[in-house]
């Protein structure tokens, strides 16, 4: 998750080429970024719509040719021609993997940062991209476990991000409780619009963010129901990730996907 940087994770990985052998870099302006701690390699083709951004993102396509982000991962709204997508593939440099560039982007317009919620943003990309969609949750129900993905730092500590995507489940942590956690912190949570998902030794990282939070409806099938956010840390224990709710949202991302795509 991007876990955030002033109060969080203090680093940003600034290449798309984020991989195993890119470090992480340290800058003054902190931003937050997130990935994978305590999860385990993707084997080929179980997230199909997940794609790295070239800013050290995550995203989902929620459209053929429209991304799900995060806001705190974009510069605002507009013509936006300088990102990169890799897509397609569990590994970074797989040659098989897709790629794409942005033309336009939507940010969520009350977003100011991470920690005052609405974080998300979506990207059109100059060309549709063949791969499954991930569609948005139905109901307002986040209890329970649900998995998260990236390709960012696998701990706290570590000065780079990964090469093959890493993915982890994590159980929700009642909204009360993350608020009063976070407060102790100084932080405040906007629980209307969060999910607090988490565990010591589990949860997203440097690197992550904008990657979604994935659960199965009804049927089966893989829904999305959060956005990787922020953080105070990774994976500390008392300081769970938090996720951007999108079933607060659902309305707006959609109506903004159908603009882009």
């Amino acid at each position: 998750m991007v876990r955030n940087a002033a109060l969080i994770l203090i680093g940003v990985i600034a290449s798309v080429a984020a991989v195993s052998d890119v470090p992480a870099r340290a800058v003054d302006t902190p931003r937050p970024v997130r990935e994978v701690v305590g999860g385990v390699i993707a084997p080929p083709g179980k997230f199909p719509w997940m794609v790295r951004l070239s800013m050290g993102c995550g995203g989902a396509l929620t459209a053929p040719r429209v991304v799900l982000t995060a806001g705190h991962c974009v510069d605002g709204t507009g013509p936006n021609k300088g990102i990169k997508v890799v897509a397609g593939t569990v590994d970074l440099k797989s040659p098989k993997a897709l790629t794409a560039s942005s033309v336009e982007v939507i940010r969520a317009s009350g977003f100011r940062d991470e920690t005052r919620g609405d974080d998300w943003a979506v990207i059109r990309l100059d060309h549709p991209l063949d791969l499954p969609t991930l569609p948005l949750v139905k109901t307002a129900d986040e209890r329970g476990d649900f998995v998260v993905m990236g390709w960012g730092q696998t701990r706290e500590d570590s000065m780079k991000q990964e090469r093959r995507l890493h993915y982890a489940t994590v159980p929700t942590v009642p909204d009360d409780k993350c608020a009063a956690e976070y407060q102790r912190a100084g932080v405040k949570l906007v629980a209307s619009e969060s999910i607090c998902a988490g565990k010591r030794g589990v949860d997203t990282c440097q690197g992550d963010s904008g990657g979604p939070m994935v659960g199965r409806d009804a049927h089966g099938d893989w829904v999305q129901v959060g956005i990787v956010s922020w953080g105070l840390g990774c994976a500390r224990d008392g300081y769970p990730g938090v996720y951007t709710q999108i079933s607060s949202f659902r309305d707006d991302i959609r109506k903004a996907t159908r603009k882009l795509g």
